[in-house]
């Protein structure tokens, strides 16, 4: 029997499909406890109503220019990010275990890249280990041996994680390089403020707002001189970028400069930035461009979007990278099988935020259960993201099963294996037959890491698959986004 919430109200008829967890109905049917203002709140409001908040919020977005930007061929088309004005909720309780397991997780993912560009004892530890970072494409050699000026490599971290059937959040992969997305949780919680203002006042919400201003703060705080001396930029490959938006709205609300590669040069192992008022040094640079592309002195000699002489600066600790460049070592989703034992060899603790196990393609023993499993298996490329390069092994025709065959068998680094989580569902509106429907989401927390240590965003990025019975939610493939409500605790 299909569950649902048998109050005459807007979740009225709401029901999750089962076996799956869902955000804010429990297993008999009703609103979970801790969410009751916030559901009480929606309930007084008819689906007339709510859809036109819906429509409004749709078209604040469009007025505020919130989009993204598709490519197909040599070609790219700028969209309005999806948007669901049903929050997606997370408890007080909830929040503090997933708060201290993602600074556990980060502070091991720091040690972890600052010991491989150093002394490698882990991998000196782990002959199998060593193999798959050597092996890595994020790994680059040419920076062995540099150390960022204030000692932090990552910077800014944005962590995906999925939950289960049981309700339990699972690290499905990390991102460490240049994670984007986080405008997105500020413009939606914008709307969320101008639409239904009385839900998230009702609900005691914990506020987002204050990112760009931490974030500033910890820019300054790795600079090479004294902070209040310091200037920070923010560097873009420019207006075709897919994240531009992004880049230019974190420069407004941070109080940054937004720069492109033209705009700067080194001397004497020195970055600047040209102005009307002359030439100024520059102590922090928050890169969005690429590392492939950043210095044509080290990586692609025929980069036009980065700054020539960059890694000299750096090296000197003349100029902080943020975030700094090799981190992709630790996005590769190989390595991310082996974030458990950094966790125990570099922190001596056990790991507080549980993940999915992970086949590796390159191991004998995994390949071949993999090969074997094709169809009950969901295959991923180490290193692609926004769902490309991906096998959904369920879903999947004979003929694209035979092909990642092939391309394991070919090149099985290159590939990993997990089981499909059957991702939570969450309450989401659907504008064509106007009501609420069960779709599938993920969670993108933000972790900023400065001199004094890692700060987790009180919210984050939920995306979710706007398809009927999709897994996939990223916004390339068809996905949209809501705001992240994380309840205050009691007596705050």
């Amino acid at each position: 029997m299909p569950r649902s919430l048998p109050s005459p109200s807007l979740l009225s008829g709401y029901a999750p499909p089962p076996d799956t967890f869902d955000e804010w109905v429990d297993g008999h049917g009703q609103a979970r406890s801790e969410f009751k203002l916030t559901s009480e709140a929606l309930a007084n409001q008819s689906k007339l109503h709510f859809a036109q908040s819906h429509e409004t919020a749709a078209r604040v977005l469009l007025n505020q220019g919130v989009t993204f930007s598709v490519y197909s061929g040599d070609r790219g088309t700028e969209r309005v990010l999806p948007f669901c004005l049903v929050p997606r909720l997370i408890s007080s309780v909830d929040w503090a275990r997933l708060e201290a397991g993602l600074k556990q997780r980060i502070k091991a993912l720091e040690n972890f890249v600052d010991d491989v560009y150093t002394d490698q004892r882990i991998l000196q530890s782990d002959a199998l280990l060593r193999d798959w970072v050597l092996g890595s494409k994020g790994y680059l050699p040419e920076l062995r041996h540099i150390r960022p000026p204030s000692r932090v490599r990552i910077h800014i971290a944005g962590i995906d994680l999925v939950r289960d059937s049981a309700g339990t959040f699972r690290v499905l992969e990390d991102n460490l390089r240049t994670p984007s997305g986080v405008s997105y949780v500020l413009e939606n919680r914008i709307i969320s403020k101008r639409v239904i203002p009385d839900v998230l006042s009702q609900a005691r919400v914990r506020r987002v707002d204050e990112y760009p201003a931490r974030l500033a703060t910890a820019l300054k705080s790795v600079s090479p001189v004294d902070p209040d001396q310091s200037t920070a930029v923010i560097l873009s490959p420019g207006t075709h970028n897919s994240a531009y938006f992004e880049h230019s709205f974190l420069a407004r609300t941070m109080g940054l400069e937004l720069v492109l590669a033209a705009d700067l040069f080194v001397s004497n192992d020195r970055v600047y930035v040209r102005t009307t008022r002359g030439d100024r040094q520059v102590h922090v640079i928050y890169r969005r461009t690429d590392e492939a592309f950043l210095d044509p002195e080290v990586f692609r000699p025929d980069s036009l979007l980065g700054v020539r002489g960059l890694i000299r600066a750096y090296a000197k600790g003349n100029v902080a990278l943020v975030n700094a460049p090799g981190n992709g070592v630790a996005d590769d989703k190989a390595i991310y099988a082996f974030v458990p034992q950094m966790i125990r060899f570099y922190l001596g603790e056990e790991p507080l935020l549980e993940q999915v196990h992970t086949y590796l393609c390159g191991r004998e023993s995994d390949r071949k259960f993999v090969i074997d499993h094709l169809g009950e298996l969901v295959v991923k490329a180490v290193d692609e993201a926004g769902g490309y390069g991906m096998l959904m092994g369920p879903h999947a025709t004979a003929r694209e099963k035979s092909d990642f065959k092939s391309r394991i068998e070919t090149h099985p680094r290159r590939y990993i294996a997990q089981h499909r989580i059957e991702l939570s569902t969450c309450p989401t509106w659907d504008p064509q037959h106007p009501g609420l429907v069960p779709r599938r989401v993920d969670f993108r927390p933000y972790i900023v890491t400065g001199s004094e240590g890692p700060w987790v965003l009180p919210g984050g990025l939920t995306r979710v698959a706007l398809v009927p019975g999709s897994y996939v939610v990223n916004s390339s493939q068809g996905g949209g986004s809501k705001d992240t409500w994380v309840l205050q605790a009691e007596g705050r």
